[in-house]
């Protein structure tokens, strides 16, 4: 489907797109690859485990949370706006697709779909933890400290995690009875549930009585997306501040040990986002290289965001304007995808729990069995489904994956300092992951029209018998 001429574009197109040119103008990717390489230059020369130029470790910490603040900021804006712009992107997605039979068409195979690639994405990061065993890298001494001032000192009730609940309490949960309260608990898949339940009944609806609810999904997805792009102006500088005060806290030798662990986490995500290069050229026909071409804007944004939910906007625009899938596809893939196609996380939460199992397992008295890594598969599958698309979240998904194994959830302390890199670079595989999926179900689902002639048939048929 060719893109309209930009002078038949609405204003709500036109707005993501200056949105869209403002912050790619700005080079964002060397911008924020440079504030990394700073923030750890500065955070060596601050911190007391490096070249320790402020002789009180109490000072340097103080300006590690000054510091960190342009992070916090940018954090809380982005956060600020991913709700109101999941519900305005879903229910506009659904609402302006046009077909019900279409929609359930698609859903059909788009569930399936997310769900055998977040099984293939943490049978990749379990076959790759278990050979390269990172674990064995890291020295015993530092392990045991870490257990000594940290673990022993920790109440598990002090970690955050999601709460234990069996499968049909689950299900059930999947309808938001009360959507203050998951507006409150920021329970993104109740939220997406009900827009995806507010914009079919929009399609059922008289076009005059469902104008004003898009009107206003409208103008609320063209103000978080102004806000996103006041976002990215203070990007380079939150990364900058956020790895500055880790590296302030936990010293560079601290980073530089966890090297293999991130080399693993990194090839994990290399190899993900092969296979999905490997689907696109043999499902949807497309070259993979003139598909990263076309998706490079989204990639960029995910990984300067951590946000799969702030990127859905720029993630519908690359599919539509360079992929050339249908906005009937993309307005309800993408978003969905943001919410429980979480393949990279996925990746990461196998390949972290298992090296945290490698480190402190002997000392806890846990050892992983094969069963116990199905398992490990089974709840890593269902916690990535439904995870919020904000940065950070990932580590609450972890703590409760810890949990389940019998692992104390405040091990994760020991990877936190490099989850920020690894955040970013996850984020831009998950992003991937829900393009890619367009563009098999652009190749697997006919056209609408011929959609239409065969309901046309099949009532056809049931009228002469």
């Amino acid at each position: 489907m060719q893109p309209p001429p930009k002078k038949h574009l609405s204003n709500r197109a036109k707005s993501l797109r200056e949105s869209t040119k403002n912050i790619l103008k700005q080079q964002l990717w060397a911008k924020i690859l440079l504030g990394m390489i700073l923030g750890i230059i500065v955070g060596y020369i601050l911190s007391p485990h490096g070249m320790a130029i402020i002789e009180k470790a109490e000072n340097a910490y103080i300006i590690a949370s000054w510091v960190k603040l342009p992070g916090t900021l940018f954090l809380g804006l982005i956060q600020m706006v991913v709700i109101p712009l999941v519900i305005s992107s879903i229910i506009l997605g659904i609402s302006q697709s046009g077909e019900i039979d279409f929609l359930k068409r698609l859903g059909l195979r788009i569930v399936p779909y997310f769900i055998m690639t977040t099984i293939v994405s943490i049978t990749i990061g379990l076959i790759l933890v278990s050979i390269i065993k990172p674990g064995e890298y890291i020295s015993q001494d530092i392990v045991q400290e870490f257990q000594k001032e940290q673990l022993n000192n920790v109440d598990a009730k002090e970690i955050k995690t999601f709460e234990e609940l069996t499968i049909p309490q689950r299900i059930a949960n999947l309808i938001p009875t009360n959507i203050a309260q998951a507006f409150v608990e920021k329970n993104l898949l109740q939220i997406v549930i009900a827009s995806i339940i507010i914009g079919i009944v929009l399609l059922t609806i008289p076009k005059t009585t469902a104008k004003p609810i898009i009107d206003l999904s409208i103008s609320i997805q063209v103000i978080t997306m102004k806000i996103i792009s006041w976002a990215m102006i203070i990007a380079p500088y939150a990364v900058f501040g956020m790895l500055c005060d880790i590296t302030i806290k936990v010293g560079i030798d601290a980073l530089a040990s966890m090297g293999v662990y991130v080399i693993t986490v990194l090839l994990g995500l290399l190899c993900m986002l092969i296979f999905y290069m490997m689907i696109v050229t043999i499902i949807a026909k497309k070259s993979p290289l003139k598909f990263l071409s076309g998706i490079k804007e989204a990639q960029l944004l995910a990984f300067s965001t951590s946000s799969s939910a702030a990127t859905m906007p720029f993630s519908i625009k690359c599919a539509e304007e360079n992929l050339k899938i249908r906005p009937a596809i993309t307005r309800f893939v993408i978003p969905l995808g943001a919410t429980i196609n979480m393949d990279g996380t996925a990746l990461y939460q196998a390949i972290a729990a298992v090296f945290l199992v490698q480190l402190f397992g002997d000392l806890s008295g846990i050892e992983l069995t094969t069963s116990d890594i199905i398992l490990l598969m089974i709840t890593t599958v269902g916690a990535s489904i439904g995870t919020p698309a904000t940065p950070g979240v990932g580590i609450v998904v972890l703590a409760t994956i810890l949990t389940g194994i019998g692992l104390h959830p405040a091990a994760i302390g020991f990877i936190i300092g490099v989850d920020r890199i690894l955040d970013m670079c996850r984020t831009t595989v998950n992003v991937t992951g829900d393009l890619t999926a367009t563009a098999i179900m652009e190749r697997w689902l006919p056209d609408i029209d011929n959609i239409k002639h065969e309901i046309r048939k099949e009532e056809e048929k049931k009228k002469s018998k």
